[in-house]
């Protein structure tokens, strides 16, 4: 199975950060792997109308859209349409957003690979 679509914290943000109506996260499972990282599976699924939010990982993002379509934008780069059955990746880094564009809202399957003791994201205004 490919890896998922929005890189949408799903540990390390703050519980501010992450109460954002319209979008719910869900740890699938994490572990101890590569020797110093940590990788984390998440489910992240937003509602139609409503964007992730800017933010930042300290490492590899890999997403992999289950449902709808989405309009993704990494700062500097034009926007992407990504739909059910795409897969993309995120530099360590970079500030993204994923917003739920489609006639419905989106599901996402995202694994994350950081170094360990790092949060997994961190919000960008």
């Amino acid at each position: 199975m490919k890896f998922i679509i929005m890189a949408i914290s799903i540990i390390g943000m703050s519980s501010a950060a992450m109460a954002q109506e319209g979008v719910k996260r869900t740890t699938l499972g994490t572990r101890d792997f590569p020797p110093g990282y940590q990788t984390v599976q998440g489910l992240a699924e937003v509602a139609k109308g409503t964007c992730s939010g800017r933010h930042t990982h300290p490492g590899v993002e890999i997403t992999y859209v289950l449902e709808g379509e989405q309009t993704f934008t990494i700062d500097g780069q034009p926007p992407k349409v990504y739909k059910a059955g795409d897969a993309f990746q995120v530099d360590a880094g970079l500030v993204h957003n994923g917003c739920a564009t489609g006639d419905r809202g989106v599901k996402a399957l995202t694994v994350h690979v950081i170094e360990k003791g790092k949060p997994l994201g961190t919000p960008v205004n």
